[in-house]
């Protein structure tokens, strides 16, 4: 078996089978990591979820934002009015089947041989794997649960900034999804800042990316997306971002996880 993972697609599926062509992928054999955002920006987003669902068997999905903001739209949680990437999805005869399947899917996953550490914007300096699957398997609960209607209608907002052990309620949930989903920045303390989406260069005072904080020891490398203006560069061997931009124009990412070979599409 291998094992490969893929950045954000966003509705791109022909890099994505263009990437996979090139490893000769057997969703019979092998296994597909993906660290979030399937699908809306880019043109194919029913596509690429038709696709990922007949090959549910073989792939491993983290949810990022632009997911759960799909899951809220087909549900009826928020306006379905501006979202002509999503048009066809949320139209589509098999909707309900696929969202249902999409909402089951993880916030954090952690690779059998321990070896990986997957989500859609990152861990959190403050936070530990343990604590990272802990509160992902919350989340979850959540979602796939009765109380998944009172999460979607609060879902949306940057309050609180800062994660406290006491949180709860929808605050607690709230803080949770947007750590793992729309984190790039924070302080040294955990506080977010939730509104910068550029380069490194740009960030400001006081303020850092979430993987140059000093963290607990971890064993696992991290693998995230959500951040393509970084176009893939960390300086670190044991963080890997694999958003590289492929909708706004770049390329598509897929990494080898056994090999650690990373491989690059430009196709659209």
């Amino acid at each position: 078996m291998s094992r490969y993972a893929v950045g954000d697609l966003q509705g791109c599926l022909k890099p994505l089978r263009c990437l996979l062509d090139a490893v000769n992928f057997d969703p019979s054999a092998d296994q597909l990591w993906l660290v979030g955002d399937l699908i809306n920006r880019g043109p194919d987003s029913l596509d690429t979820l038709r696709y990922l669902y007949s090959i549910r068997d073989s792939v491993r999905i983290t949810l990022g934002n632009h997911d759960l903001h799909c899951l809220a739209l087909a549900q009826g949680y928020t306006d379905r009015g501006r979202h002509p990437t999503l048009d066809a999805l949320l139209n589509a005869p098999e909707l309900p089947e696929l969202m249902h399947w999409l909402q089951q899917q993880a916030l954090v996953l952690r690779s059998e041989d321990g070896r990986y550490l997957v989500s859609h914007a990152g861990i959190p300096p403050i936070w530990s794997s343990e604590q990272a699957l802990a509160l992902s398997a919350e989340l979850e609960s959540v979602l796939q649960g009765p109380q998944s209607e009172t999460f979607f209608k609060n879902m949306y907002g940057n309050e609180p900034l800062r994660w406290r052990d006491d949180l709860e309620g929808v605050e607690r949930w709230r803080c949770i999804t947007n750590y793992l989903t729309r984190m790039r920045l924070c302080r040294a303390d955990g506080e977010l800042e939730l509104t910068f989406k550029g380069a490194v260069r740009d960030i400001p005072e006081g303020y850092q990316p979430w993987f140059r904080w000093p963290t607990a020891p971890r064993q696992e490398t991290l693998l995230f997306g959500h951040w393509a203006a970084l176009e893939g560069k960390t300086g670190r061997s044991d963080v890997i971002g694999l958003d590289s931009g492929c909708v706004w124009g770049r390329h598509m990412t897929l990494l080898d996880m056994d090999s650690g070979e990373l491989h690059r599409c430009d196709c659209h």
